[in-house]
């Protein structure tokens, strides 16, 4: 149905209809301003007497007497304990106290004994005590001194016995190697192989490269003469609030009457009133979940103990 302002439901909020309000003519009170209890600020409030501070008095304390942590206890002196402690252990000794000997003695001086245990030593005498005569030892192992040379093509150098010769051929080696290539050759029954392939390098001939000589160089012909020297073109020219710098000149004015042609004609009814097609469906607010369940749940009842509904 259409309101006051003249648009329908579907166009203002989305919907054929709008829903009834229950509260018809209450005054609107925002939710920001709105008290959290409303009833506990409309009578009598609970005044509590205040915090009160500690002092000298008993005022600042629950109890109004102070209370001792033990009550009834007797005074009782540390020192005057420790005393009488050692005088009942001292009863417990058989005699005399133990009394330390007196601390070591330092000499006064070098040479002196002062502080030993011993005392002094006995004099010390120069004289030499009886000895065995030295009896000289014998003589040493004499050897012949060594021999020269170096041990290499030298005879009769070392401490044994030279060694003895052996005959032995000296081209042994190569005598072999001759009869096993003379019985590798007599086994093979033709040449080594060859291939008939051309060896060629790594990387391909230059094609460029030439060994001819180079043909003798063209005339060139002579150069033509200039007749008439080149001029550029002259700068653009900027419109001043005209057409001086354009291509073509300015266009002649018509004097047609200024209307504005509409690409499509106006579609009207049978009224003659112009068409407007229904809008589409619009969006609405919807308020969220948790908003909807705190609004249900809390309430004047039961603000004590809140409780979230889950659905």
């Amino acid at each position: 149905m259409p309101s006051e302002t003249g648009k329908s439901d579907m166009e203002r909020i989305g919907l054929f209809s709008e829903m009834e309000y229950i509260s018809i003519g209450d005054k609107y009170v925002s939710p920001f301003n709105r008290p959290f209890n409303d009833a506990a600020s409309k009578n009598k409030q609970m005044l509590p007497g205040g915090n009160k501070e500690k002092a000298a008095t008993q005022a600042g304390y629950f109890d109004p007497v102070y209370a001792r942590i033990f009550e009834g206890e007797s005074y009782l002196n540390p020192v005057q304990l420790r005393r009488r402690y050692r005088m009942a252990e001292s009863k417990k000794n058989l005699g005399k106290p133990f009394l330390p000997s007196n601390g070591e003695k330092f000499p006064c001086g070098i040479g002196t004994y002062y502080g030993t245990i011993g005392g002094p030593c006995a004099y010390f005498s120069a004289q030499a005590k009886d000895k065995m005569p030295y009896v000289a030892p014998g003589k040493n192992l004499y050897t012949n001194p060594g021999k020269k040379g170096t041990g290499y093509g030298y005879a009769n150098l070392t401490i044994g016995k030279p060694y003895p010769h052996s005959v032995e051929l000296y081209d042994q080696g190569r005598i072999n190697f001759k009869k096993m290539s003379e019985e590798h050759h007599r086994l093979m029954k033709g040449g080594a192989f060859k291939l008939n392939l051309y060896p060629r390098e790594y990387f391909d001939v230059n094609p460029y490269h030439d060994d001819k000589p180079l043909p003798p160089p063209k005339k060139q012909p002579p150069p033509a003469p200039v007749t008439q020297p080149f001029k550029p073109t002259s700068p653009a020219k900027k419109p001043g609030g005209m057409k001086a710098g354009t291509f073509d000149p300015y266009p002649t004015h018509s004097v047609d009457p200024y209307i504005v042609q509409l690409a499509k004609p106006v579609t009207t009814n049978k009224q003659g009133r112009v068409f407007h097609p229904s809008p589409g469906p619009k969006s609405r607010p919807v308020r969220s979940i948790m908003s909807l369940n705190v609004e249900k749940s809390l309430n004047a009842t039961n603000y004590t103990n809140p409780q979230v509904m889950s659905y």
